[in-house]
């Protein structure tokens, strides 16, 4: 039986030789018995020719070939004195390939210093890099401003926080990369290479090497793109060379603790991916961008291991994963006031919460349901600030759970953290306790083994109520928990300290290490575990922040030393002064770094740009032309996929495509522009106007039966209730004093969303298709349908001559919700008599300034028009 194995890279260990027409590129794996060879040329002044042999040469054939090319590029036949083959540098690896004005060059790794150990795969930490340009001086071509991008470009501090692997893949995390581990052969050969090793490693060792008719296949993942900071410098040569060569890189943090349970060594090993997508600042990154990619994404990954045991096919592996992420909003902070807190400003309108849809999307996508949401940021004050970003988060998610079925709907949970922290009566940590419990149960955790014998004879109350999914080989987290405040720092790093030690206590229960799935915080392990999301925090903090953390685990703990009180002010300062002065020089190195600036001839330098705004948003001055996601606002397929029940997903899809199919061919019969479609935002359209549209095309001979679809086609399904979107603090509700008085009393600082836990209870929640809106759409047209179908085209081409196509429909706007309020021009007494409808002169002069605004073509202010802006000006700011 073939076994799979993870591909370890034949390239560990490179060496640059230079001639003056090429640079020779040697790698070779670590033991240093294959090698591989690139060659660069330097004639080209600013293209780059790089060729790959693909061939794999022994250390004698490397030998004898750097030999040749040594005697083949002297001056002189026989000279020994100068060398034709000179070696530049040595190095560990190859970051990319990068231009700016002038031609290319290479970023290699010079120094590595390993950080962690995962299965035997080590994690290196990158300590020092060099940059070489390729060129010859011969040819070069200088431009004056080449020095000052290398400089921009070199800001990016590539010793700082940066890591890799040879044989691991750091953007996924371990349950994806055990996953495909042990995926079935059938679909191993299609999804995975299946090359052979081709380099000494660990596996070797583990009795994988080929015996009788078994194999070892190669499993070689594409990486998440998303976690990948080097991935536009490698996307020139990707095509063009061998993967091996190929080395990806990660930003964030990777530490490692050994632990002592009983005489028994396990390691915990914490991992944060930051998101390449909308990185930045923190001041200048803020919100979502239009791609729903948030600003300050991190993905933090806790995995804990046996150590007895190394390897992943027999070893005991655990892992958690959660996120933190910048409100999914369009939302900003302007610095130029010089305010230590600068308002929070709404930049656009997102009525159909369109860029968090995207943004949740992502998410279903990568994690499933259910998707968590801990809001910490403030709820009351006294003056609106960071409340503003609540009550717009609330809206989205409540919009948005309307079309999600009940058991796959967003939970919320709000909790103002910063207003129980001054309470005395209050334990903050206590309480974030009670909410990682609920969170972890509704997750579950990754482990690769299944439970052991004796948890199932003798099981706890707490590991019965667990969720995820559980399968042969152990379990897997479904869903995840989101946390955020407003910078996503410090009291973000707190609540996840406190979601990572619930976990981090149901993995070791599930190892057989603990006997009961709890930790007090007295004890070694939780104080290592501390130590670890303190440095974890600090880093993720200077990263985005300009400094350290400011609030700690022992601040929130209320057990800080004294001195902690002058060091937080210290960081405060320090934070200020980096958000103030160096960031915007921080935020060009970032751009510049990952391609999202490229710089050009003739075009505007990145230090003249006065916002980066439209780098970040790259379809701000373009229409959206997507007209066919209605109130899928998830990507179709996903909740098939998603390992939670969802009974009625074959006949909603099925329902989706015949009305999309039906839709299509609507348009294309009555031939309506694309005007008519650009004042309204029909990405946001729910299944009413889908369902009304082809009730419409659909209507019955019988005329009790045509009115009885059109008040159903008109009448939505009720949204679920917003205690199952919101769940609002019963805490919060109240006077302060109150909260003072019975904050200790309570067991649970947040309502939960009973969502998850209601699954059996709304199995037949979504009725069949006939019950709900009285018609099949399966059922094919009958001639009397086709006739008046007929005759709607014909009237919809008649409207269109006399430039009233927009009275076909008429939609209005209501909770949020679409509701069609006139679909046809026919008469409701006599389908078969049309009386053209009458609109007003003014109302069609309103109409075509709305098509024209959507082109960016304005019109002109009237004299009332600016008095009216005076009048909203004055009444809103003096």
């Amino acid at each position: 039986m073939p076994v799979a194995a993870p591909i370890i890279s034949s390239v560990q260990k490179l060496v640059l030789y230079e001639t003056r027409a090429r640079y020779f590129l040697v790698g070779s794996n670590h033991a240093e018995t294959k090698y591989r060879v690139l060659k660069i040329d330097r004639t080209e002044p600013k293209d780059l020719v790089v060729i790959d042999d693909r061939h794999v040469y022994t250390q004698q054939e490397i030998r004898e070939l750097l030999g040749r090319l040594d005697l083949g590029n002297r001056t002189k036949i026989g000279q020994k004195g100068s060398s034709g083959l000179s070696r530049a540098v040595s190095a560990f690896g190859i970051v990319g390939f990068v231009r700016f004005l002038e031609g290319y060059y290479i970023v290699l790794i010079t120094k590595r210093r390993k950080m962690a150990d995962i299965g035997g795969h080590a994690v290196y930490k990158i300590e020092d890099t060099t940059m070489i340009y390729i060129p010859n001086d011969s040819v070069r071509v200088t431009h004056p401003d080449e020095a000052r991008y290398l400089r921009i470009f070199q800001n990016v501090d590539l010793s700082s926080n940066f890591y890799f692997s040879y044989s691991y893949d750091l953007s996924h995390s371990l349950q994806y990369n055990l996953t495909v581990l042990r995926m079935p052969l059938d679909i191993l050969k299609t999804e995975t290479t299946r090359t052979r090793q081709e380099s000494f490693d660990i596996f070797e060792d583990e009795g994988l090497a080929t015996q009788g008719g078994s194999g070892v296949f190669g499993v070689c993942s594409e990486p998440y793109r998303k976690y990948v900071w080097n991935g536009k410098l490698l996307g020139i040569v990707k095509t063009t060379v061998h993967r091996d060569w190929l080395l990806y890189i990660i930003h964030g943090f990777c530490g490692q603790s050994k632990l002592l349970i009983y005489g028994r060594p396990a390691y915990v090993t914490l991992i944060a991916r930051r998101s390449s997508k909308y990185a930045g600042t923190r001041f200048l990154k803020r919100g979502a961008n239009c791609e729903g990619d948030v600003a300050n994404e991190v993905e933090t990954e806790q995995i804990l291991y046996d150590a007895s045991v190394m390897s992943f096919s027999a070893g005991s592996y655990s892992s958690y994963v959660q996120v933190r992420g910048s409100v999914p909003l369009y939302w900003s902070q302007d610095i130029s006031t010089m305010m230590p807190k600068p308002p929070i400003t709404l930049d656009q309108a997102d009525p159909y919460a369109h860029v968090a849809a995207l943004h949740f999307d992502q998410m279903l996508q990568r994690f499933g349901s259910p998707i968590i949401i801990l809001n910490l940021v403030k709820e009351r004050e006294k003056r609106k600030h960071e409340r503003i970003l609540s009550e717009e988060l609330v809206a989205a998610v409540t919009y948005l759970n309307q079309f999600l079925p009940p058991e796959h709907a967003i939970v919320y949970i709000p909790w103002d953290m910063a207003k129980y922290t001054k309470s005395k009566l209050c334990n903050v940590l206590d309480r974030l306790n009670v909410i990682a419990d609920n969170v972890v149960k509704k997750t579950g955790f990754f482990v690769n083994r299944p439970d052991s014998y004796c948890n199932v004879l003798r099981p706890d109350e707490k590991w019965n109520e667990l969720g995820g999914i559980v399968v042969p080989t152990g379990r897997l987290q479904t869903g995840i928990l989101r946390t955020n405040c407003v910078d996503c720092l410090d009291r973000t790093n707190t609540a996840q300290f406190m979601v990572g030690k619930c976990a981090l206590a149901y993995q070791l229960y599930s190892l057989g290490l603990i006997d009961k799935p709890n930790l007090l915080f007295d004890t070694d392990a939780v104080r290592l575990f501390e130590e670890l999301y303190e440095d974890h925090g600090d880093t993720l903090s200077l990263q985005y922040g300009g400094s350290q953390l400011v609030h700690r685990v022992k601040t929130y703990r209320k057990i800080a030393p004294w001195t902690q009180h002058s060091k937080d002010i210290m960081q405060t300062l320090s934070r200020y002064y980096s958000n103030a002065f160096s960031d915007a020089d921080r935020q060009d190195s970032i751009n510049l770094f990952l391609g999202v600036f490229q710089p050009e001839e003739g075009k505007p330098h990145l230090c003249e740009l006065s916002t980066d705004f439209y780098l970040h948003q790259k379809d701000t001055m373009t229409l959206t032309q997507t007209r066919r996601s209605y109130t899928f606002w998830w990507t179709p397929g996903v909740l098939e996929c998603l390992p939670m029940p969802y009974d009625e997903v074959t006949s909603v899809e099925n329902r989706r495509k015949l009305i999309v199919k039906k839709f299509h061919k609507f348009d294309e019969e009555i031939d309506i522009h694309n005007e008519f479609f650009q004042p309204y935002e029909l990405s946001s359209f729910d299944d009413t106007f889908c369902l009304a549209m082809t009730n419409s095309i659909r209507n019955k001979s019988n005329r009790e039966e045509t009115v009885l679809q059109r008040k159903t086609a008109a009448s939505a399904p009720p949204p679920p209730s917003e205690e199952a979107v919101s769940s609002s603090s019963e805490d919060d509700s109240g006077t302060d004093k109150e909260d003072e008085g019975a904050a200790s009393q309570r067991s649970t600082p947040v309502k939960m969303s009973d969502t998850g836990d209601n699954t059996k209870t709304t199995e037949n929640v979504i009725q069949p298709l006939k019950d709900v809106y009285g018609i099949n759409l399966s059922e094919s047209s009958s001639e009397d349908d086709l006739i008046i179908y007929t005759r709607f085209v014909q009237l919809g081409h008649s409207q269109h001559k006399h430039g009233n196509s927009h009275q076909l429909l008429c939609c209005k706007h209501l909770d949020g919700v679409i509701n069609l309020t006139h679909i046809s021009a026919f008469s409701q007494d006599n389908i078969y008599e049309v009386q053209p409808p009458k609109v007003e002169r003014k109302s069609v002069e309103i109409f075509h300034a709305h098509i024209q605004a959507g082109k960016g073509i304005m019109q002109p202010l009237g004299k009332e028009d600016i008095l009216l802006y005076r009048e909203y000006i004055r009444n809103r700011y003096m």
